[in-house]
């Protein structure tokens, strides 16, 4: 831990997936300066403006220290043992009567940058018991687990771009060059992407914008929204047609070949370019330069899942990657190995399946053991046995993130009872009863359960707090454990030390079944001086790398970790097949029966008309959804919520650059300020995400003074992708007009 005085420390930045290194200047327990860790394993200095302002985000004096209650229509601050108290009366009764599934639980994104929502979450939502379990996973990326999960048969198997080795990247629907990158942990994707081209390659971005990533891109495509599935099926029937598929290595771990061949004859080129509007030889060209590159690799992103036909497109993205030759190979899309994870002895198992409960009312079904939050406010609204009356919020701003989101707002207004877990009152939280604030980055212990198992090179980093403890605060693991045990009827004065020991337990049998040495020996040897700590230590010493409790000296474990305050390079990545494979076949499975009765439907969708026009969002470096919008530095600058639009669009609607333009779609209108620009295509309009901060009773001083529009008033929470449930956020029909 840093000097309270003056001093440095390093750290892993929370505040994206890219993982970078922070070097941390401290006084006076405070963060005063923030830059890029020059000998991070991973990183090498690179830091972004997020990054930069880690010590403003921390210190934000809009951030909740102490929990808020509400009494009558205000929310004034409380103690810890009387907010949980208030937890108490105000969950349990609702439990008692109506049973688990009349309380919703909702995770928001930053769940995934903390210590406490890789270990804490799940023990929440197993004592819960709820079938109502929503997330953001839904408004981003669930997609690519369902594709995953049915060609590897675990959805959180997810194959990265080896961007240090390959020769040629096709990026559709992503943006690095701002977003940092998503399921894919690559720190400097920028340099990353600089660097194919310096040693001779190249990469090709197909987008309806002219991103940042596109600039810098060998070619830019420009293809019309939400039809990326129909692109890749045309690059999929010319690898057949043209017999250019070979799968390389990757003979005896293929099944469905085949029937893929037979799906995609409905796709040829010119079929599909009248689509997607990327010239058929273009298609065909892509083909022949993935299949004929010494190594090449398919990545597709946000664009590509928050769209009708996500998870066929997430599907057939790793599908090229596999018939040429490119999945598991270096250079190619490979399987990060995480340190915490223990490799699997070999392949096969149970396989992958969505349904295994639906949602109340408009009969959803479940996928990786969650619900589309597209029907969250129908759960609220709609009478009826097991009608949700409570709501967990842990992090996350679902008014502003989720489709038709005012409805959602005002749905929150008519639940018995909520209860928050975020450091900010807004525009979601206000509707909390209890706000349970967990402390600031800087003071609690980091290591990416999730990001270091999509890493595009394999390394480990711990970071130790860099700031003492709030003595008035309360440590995320312990807010959690807390709100677990009230859940489980031990009472809001229950010691969260119980359920540290029962998890700390729990690890230590399973690392018992490793090691073959006695769970109570073990538990002698572990290190740490905080829960978590102590849970990743067991973690780390079983994992792929670990010291086994000593037989492997000179492996990972905590102590190691915090030997080496730069992180630890793992080397890069290495192919892990058939051992990675959960499949019934312990194969890759390119054929699955819902994603073949998905084909069908996009074959039928050919037929459509185009709408005149739609909206797209888009991401800016400064900005992570809606919760780094309170930090000055961040929203300074011009108004970046604009609406773009073409100039031939523009001239049509007798629109003005600087101007008002009412938007309106199925869900709802919004008037926002027009940006005419080039860097749309035509019939295309764009609005970022995660504005629209002017609601009254929230306390973001900041935000408020640069609201934005909440693009999601417009989107359509009917419209979702069939085989995942996530939510349609690019490609919605809108009518546009000038306002006076």
């Amino acid at each position: 831990m840093a000097d309270t005085a003056t001093g440095t420390a390093f750290r892993t930045c929370p505040l994206c997936e890219a993982a970078c290194g922070l070097e941390l200047t401290t006084r006076d327990d405070r963060i005063v300066a923030a830059r890029g860790d020059r000998e991070h394993v991973f990183s090498h200095g690179f830091i972004c403006p997020k990054g930069a302002t880690f010590g403003e985000l921390a210190a934000d004096p809009d951030r909740l220290r102490r929990p808020l209650v509400r009494r009558g229509d205000r929310h004034v601050e409380a103690g810890w043992d009387e907010a949980f108290q208030a937890v108490e009366q105000g969950l349990r009764p609702i439990l008692e009567r109506h049973g688990p599934h009349a309380v919703a639980l909702y995770l928001g994104n930053p769940n995934v940058h903390t210590m406490a929502g890789g270990l804490y979450l799940a023990p929440l939502l197993r004592t819960l018991g709820s079938r109502n379990i929503f997330s953001a996973s839904t408004v981003d990326q669930m997609p690519k687990h369902v594709s995953c999960g049915y060609l590897f048969g675990n959805p959180l198997t997810i194959p990265v771009p080896d961007l240090d080795r390959t020769d040629l990247l096709l990026v559709l629907g992503a943006n690095p060059w701002e977003s940092n990158g998503s399921l894919a942990t690559a720190a400097d994707f920028p340099g990353r992407l600089k660097a194919i081209q310096a040693r001779g390659g190249r990469f090709v971005v197909v987008d309806p914008r002219r991103t940042r990533t596109a600039e810098h891109a060998d070619e830019h495509l420009f293809i019309r929204p939400g039809t990326d599935a129909y692109l890749l099926f045309g690059i999929v029937h010319t690898l057949y047609a043209e017999g250019l598929v070979d799968l390389g290595g990757l003979d005896a771990h293929v099944t469905g070949v085949d029937q893929v061949r037979e799906l995609a004859r409905a796709f040829p080129p010119e079929r599909v370019s009248a689509v997607c509007a990327v010239p058929a030889e273009r298609i065909r060209g892509l083909a022949r330069e993935l299949a004929a590159a010494p190594t090449a690799a398919v990545y597709g992103r946000i664009g590509t899942c928050t769209v009708e036909f996500g998870t066929l497109t997430s599907w057939l993205v790793d599908v090229v990657n596999v018939l040429t030759g490119n999945l598991d190979r270096p250079g190619g899309v490979m399987f990060p190995l995480a340190p915490h994870v223990r490799p699997r002895a070999g392949a096969g198992g149970k396989g992958f399946r969505v349904g295994r409960w639906h949602s109340r009312v408009r009969g959803l079904p479940e996928v990786k053991g969650e619900l589309p939050v597209a029907t969250l406010a129908d759960e609220i609204d709609t009478p009826g046995a097991e009608q949700v009356r409570a709501f967990v919020t842990v992090a996350g701003n679902p008014v502003l993130s989720t489709p038709n989101s005012e409805r959602l707002d005002r749905a929150l207004d008519g639940l018995d009872f909520m209860v928050s877990v975020d450091p900010y009152l807004n525009e979601t939280t206000r509707h909390a009863d209890v706000i349970l604030p967990p402390g600031d980055p800087a003071r609690k212990g980091h290591y990416d359960f999730s990001f270091l198992g999509l890493a595009v090179r394999n390394f480990a980093a711990y970071s130790p707090p860099a700031l003492a403890p709030d003595p008035a605060g309360l440590d995320e693991c312990d807010i959690l454990a807390r709100l677990t045990l009230i859940a489980a009827g031990a009472g809001a004065a229950a010691d969260p030390a119980v359920l540290h020991d029962q998890l700390l337990g729990l690890a230590l049998q399973r690392a018992e079944a490793v090691t073959g040495t006695p769970a109570a020996e073990l538990r002698a040897l572990v290190r740490g001086d905080h829960p978590a700590e102590r849970l990743l230590d067991v973690a780390l010493r079983t994992g792929a790398y670990g010291d086994g409790f000593g037989a492997r000296p000179g492996g990972l474990s905590l102590d190691r970790l915090l030997d080496n305050p730069h992180g630890v390079d793992l080397g890069p990545l290495q192919p892990r097949l058939p051992g990675v494979l959960q499949t019934p076949s312990g194969r890759v499975e390119l054929y699955a029966a819902p994603i073949a009765a998905d084909v069908e439907r996009l074959r039928v969708a050919l037929d459509r008309d185009h709408h005149d026009l739609v909206l797209v969002g888009r991401r800016h470096l400064r900005s992570n959804n809606s919760w780094m919008h309170n930090v000055p530095a961040l929203v300074k600058g011009r108004d970046r919520c604009t609406l773009q639009v073409h100039p031939a669009d523009a001239a049509r609607l007798a629109l003005v650059d600087g101007g008002a333009a009412q938007v309106t779609s199925r869900a709802g209108t919004l008037s926002a300020r027009v940006e005419v620009t080039d860097r749309v295509m035509p019939g295309v309009v764009s609005l970022p995400h995660g504005w629209g901060h002017d609601r009254p009773g929230t306390r973001m001083t900041v935000a408020g003074a640069h609201p934005g529009v909440n693009s999601n008033v417009l989107t359509d929470e009917l419209a979702i992708d069939q085989l995942s449930g996530n939510s349609v956020l690019n490609g919605i029909p809108v009518q546009v007009k000038a306002e006076a």
